[in-house]
């Protein structure tokens, strides 16, 4: 038997809902809009009225398509829409259209990295099994606040019920909470380079559900004899019995899921170590008390009687449908932070940093190219590429709130810095006239008088001087202490204003302050 800590497995699959990136509904000409007044985009197809047909939106289907190729999926030739039937107020017909045994994609992938729970365990690559991706139709969106004197109402917005949406049902391959917080961030990632979605939580335009269950490592079941917990049958994985599950929902950020599934974590060990059953049920989490709570038993599907919806005949793709999204494709985040390592050899930080947001990548891209093209080799390039766009480049937006340079001119800057034809002060000083003028570095370096390098000479003769004002560090270093020499490169760097380079500038401090008769050798100079 497994040490206590170790003795329990936590397994969990995670339902992403996302919203797709159409002009109207699924299946009606309402707009898809955010922030319109309560109940303006509304019809009899909303509402699901007698005699009202509902007709497939053809971009959501070729984005539901393109969201399966994404994720590594099948792509089926025919797939079927059914009616999910439950009676909730924010439903307008009393059931959602949606895809259940036929969907649009299945048998997926993703490839995760996951730091351990204590944040020290090094990340390697595990694949997340994906069930199926299904189209379907949003519900309506309940209010709870804003009516004046009836504080104990409630309202409901339909102008969310029939935006096309695709679920993503995950096979309950994750094993951690920090794991399913880097799957839901890979899978958003995907959904947002590939144009599929905004996936915008804080307009719901993602919104997360996390399955959760515990058992014993070894695989002994804990529902009692009959492998049953609270007299529901549980599922399987790979041939072992899963726990009672429990759901999570509506989760729409990716702390609050990874809070959430730590909390029923360690909720649902607590409950079986003494012996108690789990509850399969639905709960949300509450934020403001950092716990779950329970919100209603769990429906199994059987409650919800699903067949095929009347209305809708099954869904065939046109041929060339699926090749024509294939070629839509983008390189994704994790696949250019992977080039960038093994082809650059940019650090793995940096290379994620780039990588994650498509506008940033393309810049690093096309300034690495320019810094090639003007001659400088491919990996010493890029590592300064990477440097400058992860630091100078991306605070220059934040404070600008635009990539003010334009990258080419950023990469013929970035050669003269790989060339060593400039210090990186300089370069720096170029960067911020860059901002402002938009003009090209090798223009701007005369103007600002940084063509003519100090070096020679006239860095030892600084250094001397340097060295005989200061007597207090200069002593200070000669007695061993080492670090005393960064007060000195702090003041010959500013009386240089950016014309050497560091290490040359710090070779010169070294050969001042050092005495043949009490001190080594200098172990070599710095670098930037």
């Amino acid at each position: 038997m497994a040490t206590a800590p170790d003795r329990w497995e936590t397994v969990i699959g995670l339902e992403v809902h996302v919203q797709l990136r159409t002009r109207t509904k699924l299946f009606c000409g309402c707009p898809n809009a955010f922030g319109a007044r309560p109940n303006a985009h509304l019809c009899p197809v909303c509402y699901g009225l007698p005699g009202a047909l509902p007709v497939p939106n053809r971009r959501a289907v070729e984005l539901a398509v393109l969201a399966g190729l994404a994720l590594n999926c099948d792509i089926p030739d025919e797939s079927v829409f059914e009616r999910k039937n439950y009676f909730y107020p924010d439903l307008p017909k009393g059931y959602q259209i949606t895809q259940f045994e036929r969907p649009i994609a299945r048998n997926g992938w993703l490839s995760i990295r996951a730091d351990g729970p204590d944040g020290g365990e090094e990340r390697r690559p595990r694949r997340i099994g994906i069930h199926r991706v299904q189209l379907e139709e949003d519900a309506g969106k309940l209010i709870h606040t804003g009516f004046p004197g009836a504080e104990d109402k409630s309202g409901v917005d339909f102008n969310r019920a029939g935006v096309p949406l695709i679920e993503v049902v995950s096979r309950p391959d994750l094993r951690s909470a920090e794991e399913a917080g880097a799957y839901a961030r890979l899978l958003k990632s995907r959904m947002v380079f590939a144009g599929i979605s905004d996936a915008d939580m804080e307009k719901g335009n993602l919104r997360i559900d996390g399955n959760i269950s515990v058992r014993e490592r070894d695989g002994s079941e804990n529902g009692g004899e009959d492998g049953r917990q609270d007299g529901r049958q549980d599922g399987r994985e790979n041939g072992r019995k899963l726990g009672a599950r429990v759901e999570l929902k509506n989760l729409n950020s990716f702390r609050y899921l990874e809070r959430a599934i730590r909390f029923e974590e360690e909720r649902h060990r607590s409950l079986l170590a003494r012996g108690e059953p789990v509850a399969v049920e639905t709960r949300l989490y509450d934020e403001s008390k950092g716990r779950t709570e329970a919100m209603r038993s769990k429906e199994e599907a059987e409650d919800y009687r699903y067949f095929p919806d009347p209305d809708l005949p099954p869904l065939r793709l046109p041929a060339g449908l699926v090749d024509e999204q294939r070629r839509r494709l983008p390189e994704f985040p994790d696949e250019r932070a992977a080039r960038y390592r093994s082809e650059h050899g940019v650090a793995a930080d940096q290379a994620e940093r780039i990588a994650a947001r498509r506008e940033i990548a393309e810049y690093y891209e096309t300034a690495l190219a320019a810094a090639v093209e003007a001659g400088s080799p491919t990996r010493e390039a890029a590592a300064t590429a990477a440097r400058w766009v992860t630091g100078d480049v991306v605070a220059r937006e934040k404070q600008d709130g635009r990539l003010a340079v334009d990258p080419a001119r950023l990469g013929r800057l970035l050669h003269l810095r790989t060339a060593e034809e400039i210090p990186r002060s300089a370069a720096r000083k170029v960067f911020a006239a860059m901002c402002e003028t938009g003009r090209e570095a090798s223009d701007l370096i005369a103007e600002l008088g940084l063509d003519e390098a100090a070096g020679g000479s006239e860095l030892d003769a600084l250094a001397a001087r340097l060295a005989a004002e200061h007597p207090a560090d200069r002593d200070s270093y000669r007695a061993g202490n080492r670090k005393a020499i960064g007060a000195f490169m702090g003041r010959a760097m500013r009386e240089l204003g950016g014309r050497a380079a560091a290490r040359e500038v710090r070779a010169a401090l070294e050969r001042a302050l050092a005495r043949d008769d009490d001190l080594p050798p200098p172990e070599g100079a710095g670098g930037e």
